[in-house]
């Protein structure tokens, strides 16, 4: 049974001040749950359907909920048996540039993006992801969503990216739409790719610092692709073996 404090401290963190506040984020779902039992992030509650309880056995606190009760704790159109509450993680060292690709993202907005790009990273066996004070906060439920899991895996910083790049000895690359074609630059094995804002793109500031801008040749009439889209074209490419 879910107590009715219960209900309102779960939906409030759907709230990122909230979520800073007690260092907590929420997961759903069977998939992203299984993840997470098998990750190094400590799991502080689970609520979940008696059917997703009885298939588990965990050293957790676990809440039996109704199909009812779960859809008024979920933010999913589409409840999936269980909904846990995460302790969130700061990464404890700082990210290590030399003899792999970074991604770097710029004003990263949508959720849905920031989610699909670090799955991308998890695909292409990137490791780490730098981002900008203004990029959206990894533990946002949407993002949480996106990633499908990957988030265990991919290791996420927050910092100015000015500072960065204007300390780095290592090949910085752009994604931007005057850039020299990506079929041009060989395998990478070592740098920053810089994916910029989606509408905005790379920041001022910060084009100086692009040692290789490097762009996807359009073929059709699109104006512009998806800032997710665009990273995994581009990943897949400088990372071929």
């Amino acid at each position: 049974m879910l107590s009715k404090n219960e209900l309102k401290y779960i939906q409030s963190l759907c709230h990122k001040k909230q979520r800073q506040q007690e260092g907590l984020f929420i997961a759903e779902g069977i998939k992203l749950t299984d993840e997470l039992l098998q990750s190094s992030y400590r799991i502080r509650k689970i609520y979940a359907l008696a059917e997703w309880t009885e298939k588990h056995t965990v050293p957790f606190d676990v809440t039996t909920v109704t199909e009812v009760e779960l859809a008024k704790i979920s933010g999913l159109q589409s409840p999936n048996q269980v909904l846990a509450i995460v302790e969130q993680k700061e990464p404890k060292d700082e990210p290590i540039l030399n003899n792999q690709l970074t991604l770097v993202l710029d004003g990263i907005q949508d959720p849905g993006n920031l989610g699909t790009i670090i799955r991308i990273a998890d695909w292409f066996g990137i490791k780490q992801i730098i981002a900008s004070d203004d990029t959206v906060e990894l533990y946002n439920p949407k993002v949480i969503q996106s990633t499908m899991g990957s988030f265990t895996r991919v290791h996420c910083w927050y910092q100015s990216l000015h500072d960065l790049l204007a300390s780095v000895k290592i090949p910085v690359y752009g994604a931007l739409l005057n850039g020299k074609s990506m079929h041009n630059e060989p395998p990478v094995t070592e740098g920053l790719l810089v994916i910029g804002n989606e509408s905005k793109g790379i920041s001022k500031e910060l084009l100086p610092f692009i040692s290789h801008p490097i762009t996807i040749p359009r073929l059709g009439g699109a104006e512009s692709l998806n800032a997710a889209v665009a990273a995994g074209i581009i990943v897949s490419h400088l990372k071929k073996a």
